[in-house]
């Protein structure tokens, strides 16, 4: 005759109570980091075919890139733990009005995306508001970590970006920062496939905290 034993759920003490971590939390934040890595490995490869080759049909291949980083980023933000509710619905929002300019851009200009962005600067206004939510992403992470490369592309990306819509920034310049941008975006991400996972999903008291508090009206 053989017992089985089964294990029991580990007990975490938070600032409003106990709290256990389930499977359902350890899925999510593996969404969360597999979005991250299929959004920078899509950035990347789109960073070096602009940087690197300047083929116009080779350039077209950035749109599908630009959609997969998109689609990647949203299954991010969907799964992402905030403690704030209002700023997790305001960075999805942003993703949102970023996604829908990009769709519209790359379907009714008849240059290839990159170069429509490239070229007409006032898309940002559009298009940008996708990197904004990343760059919250990005924030997040060096608030909560501490980690050296989300502190740097939390700079880089208004950067490049409002130094692109301005044209203040040099040809050099933006290459430079668009390559930074892309290598630690890839440091992100690998650093963050193998960090613990109890500490990407928080303090779930918290969480419990402020939705029993909304709730309530309080």
């Amino acid at each position: 005759m053989t017992t089985s034993t089964v294990s029991t759920p580990e007990v975490y003490q938070g600032q409003f109570g106990e709290f256990t971590i389930t499977q359902s939390d350890r899925t999510g934040v593996i969404i969360y980091r597999a979005g991250l890595m299929v959004a920078a490995l899509s950035f990347a490869i789109g960073s070096a075919l602009v940087l690197f080759n300047n083929n116009p049909i080779v350039i077209q291949a950035v749109t599908p890139l630009y959609t997969c980083f998109c689609l990647a980023l949203g299954v991010s933000l969907l799964t992402i733990h905030i403690y704030m509710a209002s700023l997790h619905r305001l960075l999805q929002a942003f993703w949102l009005i970023g996604s829908i300019s990009a769709f519209v851009i790359g379907h009714y200009d008849s240059e290839p995306f990159a170069i429509t962005v490239y070229n007409q600067p006032l898309t940002l206004f559009g298009v940008g508001f996708t990197f904004v939510a990343l760059t919250g992403i990005y924030f997040k992470e060096a608030f909560c970590f501490n980690r050296a490369e989300t502190k740097v592309l939390t700079v880089i990306v208004p950067l490049l970006l409002l130094g692109h819509l301005l044209g203040i920034l040099p040809t050099p310049a933006e290459q430079f920062l668009l390559g930074g941008w892309a290598i630690l975006f890839l440091v992100f991400a690998a650093r963050k496939a193998v960090q613990a996972i109890p500490p990407d999903i928080g303090d779930k008291s918290v969480f419990t905290y402020l939705k029993n508090k909304s709730s309530v009206g309080v």
